[in-house]
């Protein structure tokens, strides 16, 4: 494992180097942009090492990261590494809270589904969470936009309040960006629970709880969803990386300082340096909660640990 995520390390630092250095054109004339004259286009280029060989940058520029500088802002000299650091909370806050927000929606519905299989409720939960599925986010974000800002006047539209001005405003602020993106993860939670219990319902295990006369919401809780929900905390753990694309979006449509919108800012602004930093920040947090997803692994079924003791 510890090879695997040194080698998924290395691959991850050689693209996020080279999504910059491959970049077309000289890389210090489009970063001044306007500002541009030869002697500032030399300095710069020299700053950053562009006048060296391409494996001599990388390993320099690796150092760099290592030691934790991911670089400086061309134009207002921050630190890259600080303010990824100053976005970060807000894009964890908007993950989070979308991941228990759906899991929320979806492991009810998804159990009830599974043990109520073939009834009306089963076929209305699956119509209603394919129409969510065909739908992108941002699209969802409009509606909700219209229905509770503009229409009923209930939520703001945009706009950020930090935790410590007061929970419920900071809250209130997250309410439709997370129901954007949580809206679209729990049809696929639904139907991978429901059909995960479907199979862990007909177990032998099951009967003999049910023979034991345990009652129903029990035997749905305690013995059937544990066994049923390892593929759900495998995509939960792979789609805490993949929202951050929705993020993107969800982010600049509602005004949320985090690191989607930072990462919109960058390609504008061309801080191709920026840009290189969040993309390379984002791919090591991808990783770290997958190595935490198998963490998790072991504690919902312990078996695990001893199957590759074994």
């Amino acid at each position: 494992m510890v090879l695997g995520v040194a080698g998924t390390l290395f691959a991850v630092s050689v693209i996020s180097f080279l999504l910059v250095a491959l970049l077309p054109g000289d890389l210090a004339t489009m970063i001044l942009a306007d500002a541009a004259t030869p002697e500032r286009v030399a300095a710069l280029r020299t700053e950053l090492g562009l006048d060296k060989p391409l494996p001599e940058r990388y390993l320099h520029w690796l150092g760099n990261v290592l030691r934790g500088d991911f670089g400086h802002s061309v134009h207002s000299g921050e630190s890259t590494f600080d303010v990824i650091l100053s976005r970060l909370p807000v894009t964890l806050e908007l993950l989070v809270l979308t991941q228990i927000v759906a899991l929320a929606i979806a492991v009810p519905l998804g159990i009830w589904s599974a043990y109520r299989r073939g009834s009306a409720f089963d076929a209305v939960t699956l119509s209603g969470s394919l129409a969510l599925l065909s739908l992108p986010s941002f699209v969802i974000g409009l509606v909700l936009i219209y229905v509770f800002a503009m229409y009923l006047q209930w939520l703001p539209a945009t706009g950020y309040v930090p935790l410590r001005d007061g929970v419920w405003a900071n809250l209130r602020g997250f309410i439709l960006p997370v129901l954007s993106l949580a809206l679209i993860e729990v049809p696929v939670y639904l139907r991978l629970l429901r059909s995960e219990m479907i199979g862990t319902l007909q177990q032998n295990f099951i009967a003999l709880a049910r023979g034991m006369g345990l009652p129903t919401w029990r035997i749905l809780l305690e013995n059937a969803l544990r066994p049923s929900s390892l593929n759900l905390i495998t995509v939960v753990g792979i789609n805490m990386g993949r929202l951050m694309g929705g993020a993107i979006i969800i982010e600049s449509m509602f005004a949320l300082p985090g690191l989607g919108q930072l990462l919109v800012e960058s390609i504008y602004q061309q801080e191709f340096l920026m840009m290189q930093g969040i993309v390379l920040f984002v791919a090591i947090m991808f990783i770290a909660i997958n190595l935490l997803t198998d963490l998790v692994y072991v504690i919902v079924d312990p078996r695990l640990m001893r199957g590759r003791e074994a």
